[in-house]
């Protein structure tokens, strides 16, 4: 299956002569530097610079599209008409559903890039709104199969908003963070965060024998906590997990369990990182 229809995914067209500014000035992408066919995700920080609202932008005429959790639309347009003020900016909804086409039919695909699913070297474009006489969720699994096989989380199946700042779920390797631009909302608490490298949740990857418990599932190193099994198919899942804990598991040999399930997690690879080896931070 390379083909799928999100009908959890909704879009909000922002228009206007101050758009752009607008747009550039609260939330975590670049989005003067946001190139024309690709989208980038993005965040909308609470002032402690946790995640409030995620999101992906990009390009569309003279305006943008932002594209989002369907539960999230009203509250999200809601937050940004508080922010506008008096600037020239429009917001209206947009398409409901969105369309996904990834592997080898992406490249004659019509639509946008992702640019997180390309960082993490898997083609994929995005189309807003449902295909002509297309129903139901078709793919969904595939889909969130392929995200598991890319490291990429969604907001309500791998973390709860107002609970996970932009590092935790990789924002500041897959496009969605700029350390380059001028203030946005929760920015000094991001940069803190960079600067000083004090980030450590991470996404990683879950791998099984046998299937995985349910999404939610505590995983655990010894009697330690270490973080929770998001979307899970089949053998495979996502967590945002304590790097320094699962570090310290590796390096004493000490099994970790997915509920009564033995796991390996790993770090996507594209990413870089790797769990730590020496002593464990001071815990949080």
């Amino acid at each position: 299956m390379t083909h799928a229809l999100l009908e959890n995914r909704s879009l909000i067209r922002i228009e206007g002569a101050d758009a752009q500014s607008f747009l550039h000035g609260i939330i975590t992408t670049d989005v003067e530097g946001l190139p024309a066919g690709e989208a980038r995700p993005g965040a909308l920080l609470t002032p402690q610079g946790k995640i409030l609202f995620d999101f992906l932008i990009w390009r569309d005429g003279d305006g943008f599209l932002m594209e989002c959790d369907d539960d999230q639309r009203a509250a999200l347009m809601k937050r940004l008409t508080l922010y506008k003020l008096r600037a020239a900016v429009t917001l209206a909804e947009a398409d409901t559903g969105v369309s996904v086409t990834w592997g080898d039919e992406a490249a004659s695909a019509t639509g946008i890039v992702d640019g997180a699913f390309l960082k993490a070297g898997f083609p994929l474009r995005r189309r807003p709104g449902m295909e002509a006489g297309a129903t139901g969720n078709a793919g969904r699994e595939a889909y969130d199969a392929l995200r598991i096989e890319a490291g990429l989380v969604e907001a309500g199946r791998d973390y709860a908003l107002q609970d996970a700042f932009p590092h935790d779920v990789l924002l500041d390797l897959d496009g969605g963070l700029s350390f380059r631009k001028g203030c946005y909302v929760g920015q000094e608490v991001v940069s803190r965060m960079q600067h000083r490298g004090t980030a450590r949740r991470r996404v990683v990857q879950v791998f099984a024998e046998t299937a995985l418990p349910a999404s939610g599932t505590e995983i655990s190193a010894g009697s330690k906590p270490v973080g929770t099994l998001g979307t899970v198919v089949g053998t495979r899942g996502l967590a945002i997990v304590r790097t320094d804990r699962v570090g310290e598991a590796i390096a004493s040999g000490t099994a970790l369990l997915a509920g009564d399930c033995p796991v390996t997690l790993a770090l996507p690879a594209w990413t870089g990182l790797s769990f730590p080896t020496g002593a464990s931070e001071a815990e949080a």
